[in-house]
């Protein structure tokens, strides 16, 4: 039986250009936000204790100013659109697994044809006097590295029996599934940690590459 493809795709700085979180703090600069980014990209700090700790130090009487920075300050890689269609055509299915949060996530991905239940992310709460994360996709048993959102736990919900695992990705968030799965398309820090490991990957900058190869996985 011919297994079914399955992709997994990261947003921040995969779906869009830039890391919204980093460009969120970055705007904002709240204090102590570098130190944080740094620890989590050498993983010093573990990206659920990074983000959280992150987001705690904007205040929710900036909320409004969060959303719509968020949202007005997305630009979507070139060929994503393209990629989604050639998905349907091919009959693969294509989830959304973000270490980025709900109140950017789902808006900026309302333009394009993917159902809810495709998209993972982690959540927001507004209601004290500081942005608090929630994590309703956090770490199964088979998992210790406090992801946060935690990407391996959804792709062992999909068994190498049955499909064919891709992984599309930039960053240490992404890192635990590269092993996981059987093709990585990488790009950014993912790339250097694909090669320590000696991991299957193909480097990208944009969706049409990433269409290209897999058309030409399908004659192999």
């Amino acid at each position: 039986m011919t297994r079914k493809r399955i992709i997994f795709c990261d947003f921040d700085g995969t779906i869009t250009v830039n890391d919204n979180i980093v460009a969120i703090m970055k705007h904002f600069k709240p204090e102590g936000w570098e130190s944080l980014v740094d620890q989590v990209i050498s993983k010093k700090m573990t990206i659920r204790e990074g983000v959280g700790r992150m987001f705690a130090l904007l205040p929710t009487s900036r909320k409004q100013e969060v959303v719509d920075y968020a949202i007005n300050n997305v630009t979507i890689r070139e060929g994503f659109a393209e990629l989604l269609a050639y998905c349907q055509e091919q009959q693969i299915e294509f989830f959304v697994t973000s270490g980025g949060i709900d109140f950017f996530v789902y808006p900026v991905l309302a333009a394009f044809p993917i159902p809810t239940d495709h998209i993972y992310c982690n959540a927001s709460d507004f209601s004290g006097s500081h942005i608090q994360i929630v994590w309703p996709h956090a770490c199964d048993e088979n998992c210790h590295n406090d992801c946060g959102m935690c990407k391996t736990t959804i792709i062992r919900r999909y068994s190498t029996k049955d499909y064919e695992r891709i992984l599309i990705g930039d960053s240490v968030t992404d890192f635990e599934g590269a092993k996981l799965v059987e093709t990585v398309f990488a790009r950014s820090h993912l790339i250097d940690l694909c090669s320590e490991l000696g991991l299957n990957y193909v480097p990208f900058e944009d969706f049409h590459e990433v269409i290209q190869q897999l058309k030409e996985m399908n004659v192999q």
